[in-house]
Formats: C-alpha cells, structure tokens, sequence
C-alpha cells in the first residue's frame, strides 16, 4: 500500500540541502596567486578534477572575483576552463551582489549556492549579507568533492548534461532578446517537441531529482524517494507522468513531474512541478490541461493540491489561470478542483506527444 501521508513537506528540504551551483574566487583560491600582479598564477592542486568532477555530478559553477574580467577570462581560457562557468561575474562588485545577480541569472535560490573564497573578509561579508549561501574557506578545498552537499545520491543523464543544457538556454536568450516580434511568434521559431508519459523505472532517479531540486515551479513541496516513487508508478491508485522538452536548441531533459492519486470518482494532483528553465515556454498550461483531459475522459472530479510558500506562488497563479477553484483551506494546504469545462488546445507552436 503506497503511503500517501503528507509527510513530505517543504520542512523536509532544508534536511536535504542541495548545492545546485558552486561560486569559486579567482586569486588564491582556484589559483595560486594574484593575477594582476602576477600572470604566471598557477592553478591549485587537484582543481581541475574538482571542477570536471562537480560539472560530472550536475553541480553548476559560477565565479565571483574582484579582478580584471578580460585578463581573468583570458588566463581561464588558457587552462581550458572557461566554459565550466555560468554568468561569471569578474568585475569589482561586492561579492555579495556578485552571487546575487549569479542567483538571478540561473534563476536559482541562494540556499542552493555555495562559495568559496581565501579572504575570510569576503566570507564573512557573504555570511552576513546572504545567510541563505553556504560559504567555504579556500583551505577546505579539498574536502568539497566529499562534501555531502556536493554528492547527489544518483548521477542522471539529465544532470551530467546540465552545465551543456544552461549554455543552450544562453542561446535562447540571445535569440529572443534579438528577436522581433511577440513571445508567442518566438516560441514558434523554436520548434518545441513536448512529451508527457507514464514514468518508466529508468526515469525514476531523475524524478527523486526533481523533487529535491524544484523548488519554486512546485505547488506543494513535497519530497519523495526512489522507492516511494516506484511504488507509485506501479500503483493502481496512482498516476505519476514525466514531461519532456526539446527545440531546435537542443534538449531541456525531463522537465516536469505530476503526481496524481486515483479515487473511484476523484482524482487529486498531490505534486505539479517544473524546471525553472521552462518556465517561459507555456508547458505548465500543456500539462495540465492534459491531466484535465484525462479526467474528463474518465469522468472524475479533479482536485489539486496547494502548499503555499514564499516561492512558487507562480504555480498558484498557473492553477488560476486554468481554471482551478479554490474550494477548501487550512493547516497550510489549499484544496481547488477544476470543472473541467474550460480544456486548452495544446499551442500551435508546440508538438505535443503523450504516451
């Protein structure tokens, strides 16, 4: 009997820390030396496996150095490391608003950022501004690939592509910052092809991954296991689906995880979530009103799930705009059902495939 007890709550999360993206200093901490007064700097002991190592596990990288960005780019591409960093940030900022406009760009949380820096100045000026940042000293470098933080329990596909997958999405945004025209004529420049099907026992390590890691596309936070989320797939009282998502591009990965409970005459969403790089391309509508279409198809009352936090209130607003109620509250769960009069046609600009 699979146990559908709310106890995995978004409480459950800070027990699971997740680094998504790890903030390196430049002098003296991912090299030896300061580079404009010296640039024969020599790299660290063992830094370039830390790095390959950590981009292997799915862990991003950023920089956030006080530095001469074209030289500082420049020595990087030198030691062929320049493309393991996102939106480095090498200029003369604080490292505080440095890591924030990182969060931004990635459109991560700062709970999911870790930094490490040789100046315990810089350290306790993050810790003090950005509690939410896990901060390193650059002395417990060696130490960071044996961090629990640092190890997710399952390498996925997904993950070792992801540093590749965020270097795409740069090149959609350059297009759509260039593009012409409306949001809606861009996404169909993009040749979207959309899938959503029953999990399958191999995507299972990539759902307890997503359950971990999304936080704000994710209406109720609940958390489940490997193992929990095998019972569900093989439920009969259950429904657990996985979205997909390419363009021209390339392939975002399995981007959405919707977890339905079957009753005779009810079927309730426990868990809607998506990856935060989807957020723009409209496939939240498409999923859910595929799930409304399998309701009315099997004639049930369909019901979802809101656990409100100060963070995915966009899920909420996703829940409104397709016609979700809000019927009952309280206890910090929200109950709203969908009449399931109201059913989109998936976007012309969207191939949709469910299987």
């Amino acid at each position: 009997m699979v146990n559908t007890q709310e106890k995995h709550i978004n409480s459950q999360k800070e027990d699971k820390k997740v680094i998504k993206c790890l903030v390196w200093d430049l002098d003296n901490t991912l090299w030896q030396g300061i580079l404009l007064e010296d640039e024969q700097v020599t790299l660290r002991d063992e830094i370039q496996n830390i790095i390959h190592t950590l981009d292997n596990r799915g862990i991003l990288q950023s920089i956030a150095s006080k530095n001469d960005c074209v030289i500082a780019i420049a020595k990087l591409a030198e030691y062929g490391l320049k493309d393991y960093f996102l939106y480095p940030q090498i200029n003369w900022n604080s490292k505080a608003s440095s890591l924030q406009e990182i969060a931004k760009l990635l459109n991560i949380g700062l709970d999911a950022i870790a930094f490490v820096d040789d100046q315990l100045f810089e350290l306790e000026e993050v810790k003090f501004s950005l509690p939410e940042i896990l901060c390193i000293n650059a002395d417990e470098i060696g130490n960071i690939l044996d961090m629990s933080v640092m190890n997710p329990r399952f390498l996925t596909e997904d993950s070792q592509q992801r540093r590749l997958m965020y270097l795409s999405d740069v090149e959609r945004q350059t297009a759509e910052k260039d593009f012409v025209g409306t949001a809606e004529e861009f996404l169909a420049t993009l040749d979207m092809n959309f899938t959503i099907s029953l999990t399958q026992e191999e995507d299972l390590q990539r759902a307890e991954e997503l359950t971990l890691r999304t936080n704000q596309l994710n209406t109720t936070g609940y958390t489940y296991s490997y193992d929990e989320l095998n019972n569900f797939r093989t439920s009969d009282n259950h429904k657990l689906l996985v979205a997909s998502l390419e363009d021209k591009y390339g392939s975002y990965g399995k981007i959405g995880l919707v977890l339905i409970e079957c009753q005779t005459d009810v079927w309730k969403i426990k868990l809607l979530l998506m990856s935060c790089r989807v957020m723009s391309r409209g496939v939240g509508t498409v999923i859910l009103n595929y799930v409304m279409s399998l309701a009315k198809s099997n004639n049930v009352r369909l019901l979802a799930e809101f656990v409100p936090n100060d963070r995915n209130r966009m899920m909420y607003i996703s829940y409104k705009f397709a016609g979700f109620k809000e019927i009952a509250s309280g206890n910090g769960l929200a109950i709203l059902e969908n009449d399931l009069t109201r059913i989109q046609a998936v976007p012309a600009y969207i191939k949709f495939q469910a299987s």
